[in-house]
C-alpha cells in the first residue's frame, strides 16, 4: 500500500479522513496524493437573469473550489509535517494531483493506479463525503478503499475483524488487505449465524490465512433481530477493533437503498476505519 489517493472536498470535514489515511501511509512509508473533487455539477456560464436558469457552478467558482481544496490538503499536510513528495525523496510524502476541479467519474478512473483510495464515511450529515464518491471508488477503481471514521482512531490495524459472509466482494477485501492482516496483532474472522451465502467457512479462511503466518481465528455470533450491520459493528467494538474489513454490496445496491443492509449501514454508521472491496 505505497500509493493513497485521497479525494478533497472544499467544505467538507477532511482532518479525521486525512489523519486516518496518515496512519495508513506511515505503516507503508506511502505517497499521498490529494485530489480536489465535486458533485456532478455542470459546468456552464452565467446565463441571462430572464431566462430563470440557474449556473450550479461556473469556471471561476471551480477555480476557487479547487484551490480551497489544495489549500487545505497542503496545510494539514504542513502542519503534519509530512514532507512533498521530489523524485529523489523515500519515505511518507504527500503530493497533489493537479489544479482543476474533478467529478467522481474521473476518480473511479485515476484511482486505478493507486494501490488504496481513502474517504470519509457517508452518513448524509452535512460536510461528510459523498454517498456516490465512496461509490465510485468502490464501483470503478478496482481497489480497496478505506472508509475513515468521524474521529480518527488512536491506533490503526493492531486488531482486525474480518467480516466474513462467504462472497467474491469480501474475497476481494480480504485480498486488498493483505499487507495489513499481516502486520496485525490480532486478526478475527467474524461470522453470522444465517448471514450470508454459500461458500467456505470462516474456519476454511482461517486456515488459509494461517499459510501466510496471519494470527487469524474464527468466531460466531447470533442475530436473533437480523440486522448483520449492527451486529458486525457491536462485536468489532467489543473485541477493540480498529480497523474491520468487509466486502461491499453482496446484496444489490438497489436492495439495500429501500430495505437496508450490512454494508449501507457499516457505511453510514461506522467509528473504526473499514476497508471495503467490490
Amino acid at each position: 500500500m505505497k500509493s493513497i489517493l485521497v479525494p478533497i472536498e472544499d467544505h467538507g470535514h477532511i482532518e479525521p479522513q486525512l489523519e486516518t489515511a496518515l496512519m495508513l501511509g506511515r505503516t507503508f512509508d506511502s505517497y499521498v496524493e490529494g485530489l480536489a473533487i465535486t458533485p456532478d455539477y455542470p459546468v456552464v456560464l452565467p446565463v441571462d437573469i430572464a431566462i430563470g436558469v440557474p449556473s450550479p457552478i461556473t469556471p471561476e467558482n471551480r477555480m476557487e473550489m479547487a484551490r480551497t481544496c489544495r489549500e487545505r490538503f497542503e496545510g494539514i499536510m504542513t502542519t503534519k509535517q509530512i514532507s512533498r513528495s521530489t523524485s529523489g525523496l523515500s519515505g511518507l510524502s504527500f503530493g497533489w494531483r493537479q489544479d482543476s476541479l474533478t467529478e467522481d467519474a474521473f476518480l473511479g478512473a485515476y484511482g486505478r493506479v493507486f494501490d488504496t483510495i481513502v474517504v470519509g464515511r457517508p452518513d448524509g450529515s452535512d460536510g461528510q463525503t459523498r454517498l456516490s464518491t465512496v461509490e465510485a471508488a468502490l464501483f470503478e477503481t478496482g481497489r480497496p478503499v478505506l472508509i475513515a471514521p468521524p474521529v480518527a482512531p488512536r491506533t490503526f490495524g493492531e486488531i482486525v475483524v474480518i467480516a466474513w459472509n462467504r462472497s467474491t466482494e469480501t474475497a476481494r477485501a480480504v485480498l486488498g488487505s493483505m499487507p495489513l492482516l499481516k502486520k496485525a496483532r490480532r486478526v478475527i474472522v467474524l461470522e453470522i449465524e444465517d448471514w450470508g451465502v454459500p461458500g467456505p467457512s470462516g474456519a476454511e479462511l482461517v486456515r488459509s490465512l494461517r499459510m501466510h503466518d496471519i494470527p487469524a481465528e474464527a468466531m460466531m455470533a447470533t442475530d436473533p433481530s437480523d440486522k448483520p450491520g449492527e451486529v458486525i459493528l457491536a462485536e468489532s467494538a467489543g473485541l477493540g477493533c480498529d480497523l474491520l474489513v468487509k466486502g461491499a454490496y453482496t446484496q444489490s445496491r438497489l436492495r439495500q437503498m429501500f430495505f437496508g443492509g450490512a454494508t449501507s449501514h457499516i457505511l453510514g454508521n461506522t467509528t473504526i476505519p473499514v476497508l471495503m472491496a467490490h
